[in-house]
């Protein structure tokens, strides 16, 4: 247990020592998706109140920005084919598929690390007394979102149609997270109890159990076929 945690760690390690040495696709993920709130904040009749769909824009923002990301996850490994490499080193496919996984969602958490308080700013949302759940809930859908979408990502790496794949394939299978995630968000902002969003947060707990085992044990033959 102990080499397949230090092999999942190396790989994390080295995607995130990559990106922050060039810091590529972080930056073209901030700037839309700030962009994005910008946008939304222009294009909002003022007469709607912001609070009452400010959940809505916020994760579809995030939906976006997190499959822009996935978009390059494999991208050095698809140009370079570093994948075969990595491939016939004695590591475990399941500590690659986790290790790309971790580097993915470290990437994410930071995008809404930024995202969240552009929200705050431009739609005047006022969270203190929701924001440790809120923080809860960003985390699993995360979870959720980055463990099926760096399975896709892969996959659709191997592929003539690339980039352009990915979105077809993961935006269907991840409704349910964004449907959980943004019901609880919107929940919380408009000052709704925590009580009201349990449910929410077991469902996004079982989203994330589920396709974090299954990712791991496909993700060996979805990488060698």
């Amino acid at each position: 247990m102990s080499d397949f945690v230090a092999q999942t760690l190396a790989v994390a390690q080295k995607d995130l020592r990559l990106e922050f040495r060039s810091r590529e696709r972080l930056v073209s993920v901030l700037s839309f998706a700030v962009l994005v709130a910008v946008v939304f904040s222009f294009a909002l009749d003022p007469a709607v109140r912001a609070r009452s769909i400010a959940g809505a824009m916020l994760w579809v923002t995030i939906l976006f920005a997190g499959t822009l990301s996935l978009g390059r996850s494999f991208s050095m490994e698809r140009e370079q084919e570093t994948l075969t490499g990595l491939l016939l080193a004695p590591i475990s496919r399941g500590a690659i598929f986790l290790g790309k996984f971790l580097a993915n969602l470290a990437l994410l958490l930071v995008v809404e690390a930024v995202v969240f308080p552009v929200f705050a700013l431009f739609f005047q949302l006022g969270v203190q007394g929701s924001l440790g759940a809120i923080v809860l809930i960003a985390v699993l859908a995360s979870v959720g979102f980055m463990a099926l979408g760096t399975l896709f990502s892969a996959m659709a790496a191997h592929t003539r149609l690339g980039d352009s794949l990915l979105p077809v394939l993961l935006l269907p299978l991840l409704i349910p997270v964004v449907v959980f995630a943004t019901s609880a968000t919107q929940l919380l902002l408009v000052g709704r109890p925590l009580a009201e969003v349990a449910g929410s947060v077991k469902m996004l707990v079982a989203f994330d159990l589920i396709f974090l085992v299954v990712c791991t044990l496909v993700f060996g033959a979805v990488v060698e076929e």
